[in-house]
């Protein structure tokens, strides 16, 4: 997806404080597109976050009734320097990128589309859909790696039980269960089906951090060294920092709780996030920016989609600074 704000700034906004350890980010509203916008909700970057691991952005949006937003439409647009995953809960996408990709986004099963040096690519979502439900995550490309081919990957995983819970495992290993799907960092990704009263004592690699993002229903989210459990809302992304062997996960709510863990090693590069793109200064940004308006071939041409690609917007006049977690 696009990060499609018609004055984009920098990606970051106000964080909540944290809560006998574990950071709880609460959701800004964001429009993207045009005069029919999508709203989505946008917990990860912050200010005072900017990754989980290399997980570098988190919009969540839906459910949406099609009928009366108008669903998605997202021209051609481009990327560099991470690695787009597309998971949705209701609903379906078309797919299209200048890596000659045309593929479904389905209910419980991952897109991942990589950037490396520059891509572009549209997404629709499809006639027959009539709720639009998902989230839209984006992983930063290491240094070494952020000039990758383009590249695009398909998996559907298995539901598997885990401690009481139903588990997507979508990248990386959780319970027993691995996913085949590369990843340039080590990282964790799945999607946790836990029902109302359930206590869910997983265990997680502690060199990770790791983050919860709350669809359905309440949850209470603690680690091995922060043994007090902390709320979690429907909205909002939970953060516990690396150390954690054993993460516990309550739902707490009247209802079964939905979210997915995102985990990976922490980053420890800093990156310049803008519009859609991640570089590593304000100058290259500037550059990739160029490059896209005057047609580059860094980015080759969406095939198939009807209408015209997204321009870029202006650049902010402040510099662009480059961002990491605080330590």
């Amino acid at each position: 997806m696009s990060n499609a704000e018609s004055d984009p700034a920098e990606l970051v906004c106000a964080a909540s404080s944290p809560a006998a350890g574990v950071e709880v980010l609460d959701p800004r509203d964001v429009p993207l597109g045009g005069p029919r916008a999508m709203a989505v909700r946008r917990t990860l970057p912050q200010r005072g976050r900017s990754l989980i691991g290399a997980w570098c952005f988190v919009d969540h949006y839906g459910p949406d009734d099609v009928s009366a937003t108008g669903g998605m439409d997202v021209a051609p647009h481009p990327h560099t320097g991470l690695q787009t995953a597309s998971w949705l809960f209701s609903g379906e996408i078309e797919h299209r990128d200048s890596h000659g990709a045309h593929a479904l986004v389905r209910p419980g099963e991952l897109n991942l589309m990589t950037a490396g040096r520059g891509i572009c690519h549209s997404e629709v979502s499809t006639p027959g859909t009539s709720v639009l439900h998902g989230v839209q995550l984006w992983i930063a490309l290491p240094d070494a790696h952020r000039d990758a081919p383009r590249d695009f990957e398909h998996h559907v995983p298995e539901p598997v039980v885990v401690g009481g819970a139903v588990a997507r495992v979508f990248l990386g290993s959780l319970g027993g269960v691995t996913s085949p799907v590369r990843g340039f960092t080590p990282l964790l990704g799945a999607e946790l089906v836990v029902p109302a009263g359930v206590v869910l004592e997983l265990a997680v690699d502690p060199a990770f951090e790791h983050g919860v993002l709350v669809d359905r229903g309440e949850v209470e989210l603690a680690g091995a060294v922060v043994p007090r459990g902390t709320v979690v809302p429907r909205g909002s992304l939970g953060c516990l920092g690396a150390g954690t062997a054993v993460l516990r996960l309550a739902s707490t709510g009247s209802e079964e709780a939905r979210v997915l863990l995102l985990g990976g090693e922490p980053f420890g590069e800093e990156i310049v996030m803008w519009w859609n793109f991640i570089g590593r200064d304000h100058d290259e940004v500037v550059r990739f920016r160029e490059q896209w308006e005057r047609g580059d071939e860094r980015f080759g041409a969406v095939v198939g989609y009807d209408g015209d690609r997204l321009p870029a917007p202006s650049m902010p006049k402040a510099r662009l600074r480059p961002r990491g977690n605080r330590r």
